[in-house]
């Protein structure tokens, strides 16, 4: 005799009973017991609760499901990994030709999963695992076979070294693609170096006194411009990109280009990597970064001088992602609702049930209600 739990009758808590039989399988060698047409195997619920379960999953948080279903918070993890063991199937990765990698961080500690989604199906998960290094995603292009392999064309990434190299171990024919974002970062983050070093040196040249407490008298001289504030209050008008800069902002890259200022040739360098995907024509691509490496190394300026350096070890992923316009700026906003799942989850007891829940929400599964089923009538 067999007990599942089922949906509620209103305020009452309704259970199913029946019994099933023990079979002995000739195939496996072991004794079975006999599947229902109501419930999952091994399921202590039934599939309505379950599929009910897993569709207020993709759009709530598990604490509210455990208070309206009157069920506990682990029988909801338990049944969101059965539903998406059920659904998810092999023949996701079959048709798969560009690809995003990316890693996402959901715990402290250091602990990632590596995200791939399917640039074709408008950024869909296909695989999730934990960690990483270059074996996670070898294991996905393990998962995938020869055959599969052999058809995928193009994979964008971070500019980190661990995917580059399980691209290169295990799929050696595919494209590599650097995301345009990364690039840009490194070059914020250069002018950012830039700009303190410029604040330390004005800082030690020309000290500044305190200002004197309490407000000024109304007939007292206007104060000389603190320049060392000055300096470091000009990061956003060096970084922002120039359609969003303020009246001000305008002001302050104006007043950097006249005093020629070192920060405006950075701002100058920035924009000039930012224009490799302004280009009208991709075939200018290769071009402009050649043009642009020989300005950044005769620039003098020590973060662009290194920052040229690992353009130029990326050239190629560079202007393969230009040409092909691939980006991972839909694995970006993945992994802004990746983290909001973990969130709204109050954090996961393990990566598997994260995993699950990402699946479930991000690998583009559509979980029926009981209501929406068309019943079958006999003949």
């Amino acid at each position: 005799m067999r007990r599942w739990r089922h949906l509620d009758l209103g305020a009452t808590r309704c259970f199913l009973e029946a019994e099933i039989c023990r079979i002995d399988c000739r195939r496996c060698k072991k004794v079975v017991t006999e599947e229902v047409p109501w419930a999952r195997p091994r399921a202590r619920h039934s599939r309505d609760f379950q599929d009910v379960v897993a569709w207020l999953a993709q759009r709530t948080d598990k604490t509210t499901i455990s208070k309206l279903l009157r069920v506990s918070w682990e029988a909801v993890a338990k049944i969101v990994t059965d539903v998406v063991m059920e659904t998810i199937d092999d023949t996701r990765l079959d048709d798969l030709y560009r690809i995003g990698v990316d890693e996402v961080s959901y715990r402290k500690g250091h602990r990632y999963l590596t995200i791939v989604a399917d640039h074709d199906t408008d950024g869909a998960v296909v695989w999730a695992g934990e960690g990483k290094d270059h074996k996670v995603l070898e294991a996905f292009y393990d998962e995938l076979g020869e055959e599969r392999l052999a058809k995928l064309q193009a994979v964008s990434r971070d500019m980190g070294g661990a995917y580059e190299k399980a691209t290169n171990n295990k799929a050696s024919h595919v494209t590599q693609c650097v995301d345009p974002f990364h690039l840009v970062k490194l070059a914020n983050e250069a002018v950012n170096k830039a700009r303190r070093w410029a604040w330390n040196v004005e800082r030690k040249t020309n000290p500044t006194a305190k200002r004197p407490r309490g407000r000024p008298l109304l007939d007292a001289p206007s104060p000389p411009r603190n320049n060392v504030r000055w300096i470091k209050n000009t990061r956003w008008a060096l970084v922002k990109d120039p359609d969003d800069l303020t009246d001000k902002q305008i002001e302050v890259l104006h007043e950097l280009r006249v005093a020629r200022s070192v920060l405006y040739r950075c701002w100058q360098l920035k924009e000039g990597i930012r224009d490799l995907y302004r280009l009208k024509r991709p075939q200018d691509a290769a071009v402009h970064l050649d043009w642009w490496l020989a300005w950044a190394c005769r620039s003098r300026i020590p973060s662009f001088v290194t920052l040229s350096k690992t353009v130029r070890s990326n050239r190629d992923s560079i202007l393969a992602a230009v040409e092909l316009g691939l980006s991972n700026s839909k694995l970006e906003g993945l992994n802004s609702k990746i983290r909001l799942i973990n969130h709204r989850g109050y954090g996961h007891h393990s990566s598997a049930t994260l995993i699950a829940m990402i699946y479930l929400c991000c690998g583009g599964m559509t979980v029926q209600l009981p209501s929406e089923r068309v019943p079958i009538i006999p003949k």
